[in-house]
């Protein structure tokens, strides 16, 4: 094993760093960069700072890996928890039921797109979507068409990292050194706006890169179970964002098809697109809905899968049958975290909320501006709350800075000079903040990103 540098084993706080160092595997991180630069030690957190132990604060600019919503420490969402704790911290989910689970369940129902009925709980963005895999698998199995076992993806799209997630997950990064144990299922090219091959802008054109999708759909409707997307913004991908008409065709098409909608909104639900789902905000009809992330406002794991009563009925039999879903979790629908969801959607459809955030939307947008000037800036785009930079080495070409440069890692580390949390998709620098970020705090945000790119990059 390698050893930590010295300079870690000068404090306590740099203690407990060698103990990191030795013990802790951390997630997408190549753990041999902490030789040179250890994690940040995050003591406490209130709002949307992220503080260390030796009281640096850093702006939380992408909601912890955007799953706050209305920033650390919110009063509310802790009081329901310690209410919750004082009754029951958890109890298994088959054969029993309790107030939290099913108050949040009638609550998603409510506010989702109207055919979205029943709900299934599981802890965290993957296990969403493998719960809405194997639902569409085994529905088409029980009602006469088992040879539908394919499902259609788009190429950047991410939906998680187990196994079947990875099967349709259109990034190489992930996928490559898993590939031989994949489901064997069908990658189409998606909408990519930047670069778009009709030479067409996003807010005007009608979609006409779908044509791609509606030949795939058209040649293989016999085996294709359903198709799934990320709506309007693919995020592991560098926030590529696209029009809504692209889902409106999407719909039209798996109609005509035979095929299921799924929409993966683990990262764009609740609020990040400005409203409180894409799909309930653009009169969207998907057989399944994958909701995680914001669900609990970043507190606990949660995740649900909302579908249909046509699906529910096609397990809903006599037990000798073994129609059942047979899919569990240790913590579905965990009481603590049923609590936590519950009062973040109490905060999300207060009325007047989401109206507040179309200001803060604006300002983004207006802020953005000094980073769209950038002599490096390939486009800057933005939808709702969320938006983006995407950095290039030549703005006529779009040709990307190579990756040995590590352009977004050295971003990262000027950002946190100015106490602000970047991390940036390869050479994409991205905010996701937390619903409740102030104007003052949006201005820093940009400008402090203005900064940190333009010391990276100039003289480049």
């Amino acid at each position: 094993m390698a050893n930590p540098p010295q300079a870690f084993v000068t404090r306590k706080q740099d203690e407990d760093r060698v103990r990191d160092f030795h013990h802790i595997w951390h997630p997408c991180t190549q753990m041999k960069d902490y030789e040179e630069v250890p994690p940040l030690l995050i003591d406490r957190a209130e709002g949307i700072y992220l503080y260390d132990r030796e009281g640096r604060r850093y702006m939380d600019v992408i909601s912890s890996w955007w799953v706050n919503l209305f920033g650390h420490n919110h009063p509310r969402i802790n009081r329901a928890i310690r209410e919750q704790l004082d009754k029951m911290a958890h109890v298994m989910f088959a054969g029993v039921t309790h107030q939290p689970a099913i108050d949040l369940a009638q609550t998603l129902v409510k506010v989702s797109p109207p055919k979205l009925t029943k709900v299934f709980f599981s802890d965290n963005g993957s296990t969403s979507v493998e719960v809405a895999l194997k639902m569409s698998l085994q529905y088409w199995l029980q009602t006469g068409k088992p040879q539908k076992t394919k499902f259609i993806y788009l190429k950047g799209g991410y939906h998680g990292e187990t196994l079947g997630a990875l099967s349709v997950c259109g990034i190489g990064l992930f996928r490559d050194k898993f590939e031989k144990v994949l489901m064997h299922n069908i990658e189409v090219e998606g909408p990519d706006c930047l670069r778009c091959p009709f030479g067409l802008e996003r807010e005007s054109c009608h979609a006409e890169c779908f044509e791609p999708m509606a030949q795939t759909l058209e040649k293989n409707r016999e085996s294709v179970a359903g198709v799934i997307v990320e709506p309007l913004v693919q995020g592991a991908a560098g926030m590529k964002m696209y029009p809504p008409v692209y889902l409106k065709k999407l719909e039209e098409a798996c109609q005509a098809t035979g095929v299921h909608v799924i929409y993966d909104e683990v990262a764009v639900g609740f609020g990040r697109t400005g409203s409180l789902f894409v799909s309930e905000h653009h009169g969207l009809n998907p057989t399944f809905l994958c909701l995680s992330k914001g669900i609990t406002s970043g507190y606990l794991p949660l995740a649900a899968t909302l579908t249909t009563d046509d699906i529910y009925q096609a397990f809903y039999d006599d037990y000798v049958s073994f129609k059942l879903f047979i899919r569990s979790h240790s913590y579905s629908a965990n009481p603590l975290a049923c609590a936590a969801a519950n009062a973040t959607l109490g905060l999300l459809i207060e009325p007047g909320f989401m109206d507040r955030l179309e200001p803060k939307i604006k300002m983004i947008g207006r802020e953005g501006e000094c980073l769209r000037d950038l002599p490096w800036c390939g486009e800057f785009r933005q939808t709702g709350m969320i938006a983006a930079v995407e950095l290039v080495k030549d703005r006529d070409t779009l040709e990307a800075f190579p990756i040995e440069q590590r352009v977004g890692y050295q971003i990262f580390l000027e950002g946190l000079k100015r106490e602000v949390y970047l991390r940036p998709l390869g050479n994409v620098v991205y905010f996701i903040p937390p619903l409740v970020i102030e104007p003052d705090q949006i201005a820093t945000m940009m400008t402090a990103a203005h900064e940190s790119i333009t010391t990276v990059l100039k003289g480049t």
